[in-house]
């Protein structure tokens, strides 16, 4: 690294100084989250969305894998004709990611190269989501999309940046702050737990799976046209195995409508969802929703004990 400075320094690096903080802008107006065409939002999901917008937290929305928890923020981002800044979380993710990356590399073969550039450090400075999203001239939403696969120190190194939304570059000597507050969606599916340093900082709602008759209203915004007989029996077919006892994934709202979207796609007739003496048994494209094969072991076991009446 020492050789790395001293071959920088030899084409004089310049005196940079930070630039003047912007502040939040306080006039800005008060939007609502009313729910979507595109997605049926419960009345404590619109209300977990604008609290956390009222009391300028980030809304940490956890459940289950597949509840709708990144389309939450896609869709109330386009409800409030916000931009939509998107920074999905990794196993490698690091937090200084989401805030800039010195691309010292680069800047060194640069400079042996006697490129131009070299002298503006700002040239290698790879801003992350969350300088895009602090320095944007509008409102923003931001997601920050399962935050638990991370390192078990990701929400803690974003402790400040979230709380007082800014941050100091070092490398330009500059304190960046939002212009506005972004709205932040932070979504995990409870693979980790999150420090309570960080949960004080946040407005939290779990998205409930959903009921029978809120699933049905759901699938009336993907399959307006798919038949009530069809949908009837696709739905007790689908509860009959989510509710199945023992099974290692329970399948979710987004396997259900991959599901009926095949059966669309098959022209899967009624009669093979339905079975004549009302027993469980193992519905046609099972492969959608049991994604494993000791839940489709279990679930085959299950049905040959109900017809052999054991």
């Amino acid at each position: 690294m020492d050789y790395i400075c001293a071959a920088i320094g030899t084409v004089g690096v310049l005196n940079i100084t930070a630039e003047a903080p912007t502040l939040f802008n306080a006039q800005a107006p008060k939007m609502k989250f009313q729910g979507s065409k595109n997605y049926v939002a419960t009345p404590d999901l619109m209300l977990a969305v604008n609290a956390a917008a009222t009391l300028k937290r980030p809304l940490l929305v956890k459940g289950e894998p597949g509840t709708g928890k990144t389309m939450l923020a896609e869709e109330v981002a386009q409800a409030l004709n916000l931009p939509l800044l998107q920074w999905h979380i990794k196993s490698t993710t690091k937090a200084q990611q989401g805030l800039y990356e010195y691309d010292a590399v680069s800047r060194l073969r640069d400079s042996q190269l006697g490129v131009e550039k070299v002298k503006d450090i700002h040239n290698y400075i790879l801003k992350g989501v969350l300088w895009q999203a602090f320095t944007a001239d509008e409102p923003v939403a931001l997601l920050i999309d399962e935050i638990d696969k991370a390192d078990i120190e990701f929400p803690n190194d974003l402790l400040r940046e979230i709380d007082r939304m800014e941050f100091y570059c070092y490398e330009t000597r500059e304190l960046v702050r939002a212009k506005h507050r972004p709205l932040v969606f932070i979504t995990s599916n409870n693979e980790k737990e999150l420090p309570d340093a960080f949960l004080r900082r946040c407005f939290f709602h779990y998205i409930k799976f959903p009921d029978a008759d809120t699933m049905k209203q759901i699938v009336d915004v993907h399959f307006p046209t798919l038949k009530k007989e069809l949908l009837a029996a696709a739905m007790k077919t689908f509860y009959d195995v989510r509710n199945m006892p023992g099974l290692k994934k329970k399948p979710s709202t987004s396997e259900l409508l991959d599901w009926l979207k095949l059966l669309v796609a098959e022209d899967i007739p009624l009669e093979a969802l339905q079975s004549s003496d009302q027993k469980v048994a193992v519905p046609p494209l099972v492969g959608a929703l049991l994604k494993n094969e000791q839940d489709v072991t279990l679930f085959e076991k299950l049905v040959f004990m109900q017809r052999n009446n054991r």
